[in-house]
């Protein structure tokens, strides 16, 4: 047999393709931190209001070693999982609803519509008379920034299962609760999973939003914490921390699942 010429990455299992990728998204994060530094270093503003990017790793490096951004982190994420928990039920079942009943879907179906076209951050002046400056005050204000947008997508994948479907199942026998759970259901859940993940994503900015104005620990908290004390660093180093957290949830939560429903549809 010839004999093959094999590369180091070729003996691992890496191929060049999917290399390049990566090597291009590297080198664009390295020349966007450069400039950073390098506008930084220019004095156009003070160094606690524009700090260059080695001066906000230590900041986070600090405050992970510290144990506060740990803390302020799980204390933000319990109150997400409540917040995104409780829209998730009640956008699963209203979805269902409005998708399949004409009369919901003409009455309540309307002002979802309109009410998701409300930046969550409107809701914040009623959940404070309500509530007051309380963790319900968060909760409340993270359920309805994701609310709506679970509705919607729940309630475009039902409308748009195809009737053939739905009359097979007929056919075979197929009633009440188990047209849901068999058919309606399976046939929506890309469309589902999208709402899924767009509700998550408003949820995520509406706690952020929400934090701002309750003094506990908390994310939301600790950028307050930055901005009154002229702290720029400690902002900026939130903002990665979120912007981590944010990206670490999504990859290991919604990223699988979205593969799974391709590979189940045969899109990947």
């Amino acid at each position: 047999m010839p004999n093959e010429t094999r590369t180091p990455s070729r003996q691992f299992g890496i191929s060049r393709e999917s290399l390049t990728p990566w090597l291009r998204r590297l080198a664009f994060y390295l020349v966007l931190l450069a400039l950073w530094e390098g506008v930084a270093r220019a004095g156009f503003w003070p160094e606690y209001l524009f700090p260059g990017p080695f001066t906000v790793l230590e900041t986070l490096i600090r405050g992970l070693r510290k144990g506060t951004f740990v803390t302020a982190t799980l204390v933000s994420l319990r109150r997400l999982a409540i917040g995104y928990g409780i829209s998730l039920v009640l956008g699963l079942t209203l979805g269902l609803l409005i998708g399949r009943i004409k009369a919901l879907n003409e009455t309540l179906g309307s002002l979802v519509l309109g009410l998701q076209a409300l930046p969550s951050v409107c809701w914040l002046p009623l959940a404070i008379l309500w509530f007051g400056l309380s963790e319900r005050a968060i909760i409340f204000v993270v359920v309805l920034g994701a609310l709506f947008s679970i509705i919607l997508g729940v309630e475009a994948g039902v409308k748009n299962t195809p009737p053939l479907y739905l009359k097979a199942a007929h056919t075979l026998g197929a009633h009440g609760i188990a047209i849901y759970t068999q058919v309606v259901l399976p046939a929506a859940l890309p469309a589902i999973l999208s709402g899924l993940k767009q509700g998550w994503s408003f949820a995520w900015r509406s706690l952020m939003a929400g934090e701002l104005l309750y003094f506990t620990l908390s994310l939301g908290n600790l950028l307050q914490t930055g901005r009154d004390l002229n702290d720029a660093a400690q902002v900026m180093a939130v903002m990665v921390m979120i912007i981590i957290v944010g990206v670490s949830l999504d990859q290991s939560i919604f990223a699988p699942l979205e593969r799974r429903v391709r590979e189940r549809w045969g899109l990947g």
